[in-house]
């Protein structure tokens, strides 16, 4: 009786991931897919409240890590080519020049990082009710304020 020879299993060599190539195997190029914005640190319920209104909209939500408070700002760069290189590379402006990727985005999600953040209105106003005694007078305690 024939035997019936097995097929050799193959199993593919993963490539080596350096700075150099990292960027050809993130998915979505995501250093490439946002902005973010410093901004004052929100103490008061103003504060919180204006922040409120501006994570009210699309594509904008909130974030505050070891640096400070920052806005971040959802939108692909529009030099972003489809398989996820630059197509201004030679000419990028400095501040992509000077962004590292030794340690981003494709090692480990930005928002891991992130003491608070806030995707939307909702996140921000649960915030601000365990931070604010009062948070849902705050409207009639400002209208009381500019009537007097």
């Amino acid at each position: 009786m024939a035997r019936k020879a097995k097929a050799a299993k193959i199993i593919p060599i993963k490539p080596e991931i350096t700075s150099e190539n990292k960027c050809s195997f993130c998915e979505g190029s995501k250093c490439c897919s946002y902005v973010t914005q410093e901004i004052d640190r929100p103490k008061s319920k103003k504060d919180f409240d204006h922040l409120m209104w501006v994570v009210s909209h699309d594509n904008l939500q909130a974030y505050k890590d070891d640096d400070g408070w920052y806005l971040l700002i959802s939108g692909k760069c529009n030099h972003l080519l489809p398989d996820g290189r630059c197509g201004v590379y030679e000419t990028r402006p400095q501040i992509c020049r000077d962004y590292t990727n030794d340690y981003c985005e494709y090692d480990q999600p930005a928002e891991e990082g992130f003491e608070l953040y806030f995707r939307n209105d909702k996140e921000l106003d649960n915030y601000c009710r365990k931070r604010f005694k009062n948070w849902d007078k705050r409207h009639q305690q400002w209208a009381k304020k500019k009537a007097g």
